[in-house]
């Protein structure tokens, strides 16, 4: 398949850009920042308005039944703006675990209210920094779960959360209903992405999968959102680069704009070259989905849009220098975000272990 975009992919792109950047106000994202339990809500009601909580949403069930390739382009504008929700992502993971499961009376009771935006969902996997854990400590038993999961994306407005747990000795994905009491906000540098921890004690849930099915359907889950969260990043990254390189175009030092010294040449240089890395991953991994070889391009994806947000944030705070830092240019919020995706899903170690054993795999 061609990793370029095609005509209908190019307006989807074009379009979103445009709608976000109508709405994007610096001092708000900037305010979301300060408390817990805020969100920026004009801008889910957009990704509602625009369809694009339906967009991976199969039709039979109210979508528009798209891929990974049009679902990249959107997080890619998002991030591009820092927006102020993290729904996004994790109701395109829900879809897919959803979408695939045999369960017809759930996917006919959340896959319509998430292609219309009145449901939100979230995947709670992780345990103790570990994305996937081989034993986790949320039990599930006579219908029941029993458990915390700590600091779950979104989990804060979430309406359900899919589980990763552990059932009679074998894992199990789980849907498991939410509600306020169940949720305490966990402060963090990036209020806005509403994490909490969920405290599951003895709540009803329904099982997706059990055993080897879940963890196959946990992992394709993951990476699948980490391609999605890779086009977020890159977006950021690109907004970041540009940042610093009108900055230095602009402020002049020893009567020369300081892009002339030859430190931040090599800088600005560097940030554009891991930008287009991560472009190229991003777009290459999305192509692949469904494909052989997709769990591997997704890695890449993650690891190369990590690095590629976490430099240009970086960097582009020092090419500010002193200004860099404060509140009023609004750098932090990419600076923060940059650290924030990049934990959500599992640090690069997780991934980076995981693209290694592909490769072992497909060499052997």
């Amino acid at each position: 398949m061609s990793i370029l975009y095609d005509e209908a992919q190019e307006a989807i792109a074009k379009e979103s850009r445009r709608v976000l950047d109508a709405q994007f106000d610096k001092d708000k994202l900037l305010g979301l920042l300060d408390g817990t339990g805020r969100f920026d809500e004009a801008f889910w009601k957009t990704a509602v308005e625009q369809g694009w909580t339906g967009l991976a949403v199969p039709e039979e069930y109210g979508g528009l039944g798209l891929g990974l390739l049009e679902m990249g382009l959107i997080a890619q504008s998002a991030g591009a703006l820092c927006a102020g929700a993290p729904f996004l992502t994790g109701n395109y993971g829900v879809t897919q675990i959803l979408a695939s499961c045999t369960n017809g009376a759930l996917k006919q009771a959340w896959l319509p209210r998430l292609a219309s935006g009145d449901a939100i969902g979230v995947v709670a996997f992780e345990e103790a920094g570990a994305p996937l854990p081989s034993d986790p400590a949320v039990k599930y038993e006579g219908g029941r779960l029993s458990g915390k999961k700590a600091a779950v994306p979104g989990a804060l407005k979430a309406d359900f959360a899919i589980v990763w747990a552990m059932s009679g000795g074998k894992p199990v994905l789980v849907l498991a209903e939410l509600n306020a009491a169940m949720s305490r906000a966990v402060d963090s540098f990036d209020n806005s992405r509403l994490y909490a921890e969920i405290s599951f004690d003895g709540a009803e849930a329904a099982v997706l999968f059990e055993g080897e099915a879940a963890r196959c359907g946990a992992l394709d889950c993951l990476a699948r959102m980490a391609v999605v969260a890779a086009h977020e990043q890159m977006g950021g990254a690109e907004t970041a680069l540009l940042l610093a390189r009108d900055y230095a175009l602009e402020r002049k030092a020893f009567g020369q704009p300081i892009g002339a010294f030859q430190s931040i040449k090599h800088s600005i240089a560097e940030l554009y070259g891991l930008v287009e890395v991560a472009r190229a991953n991003s777009i290459h991994a999305a192509s692949l989905e469904g494909q052989g070889g997709f769990l591997a391009a997704a890695c890449a994806a993650r690891l190369s849009g990590c690095e590629a947000y976490d430099t240009a944030a970086r960097d582009a705070v020092q090419i500010h220098g002193g200004i860099g830092v404060t509140w009023q240019l609004g750098l932090h919020l990419h600076m923060r975000r940059a650290r924030s995706l990049s934990i959500e899903l599992g640090n690069a170690l997780f991934w980076e272990d995981l693209l290694v054993t592909e490769l072992e795999a497909k060499a052997a």
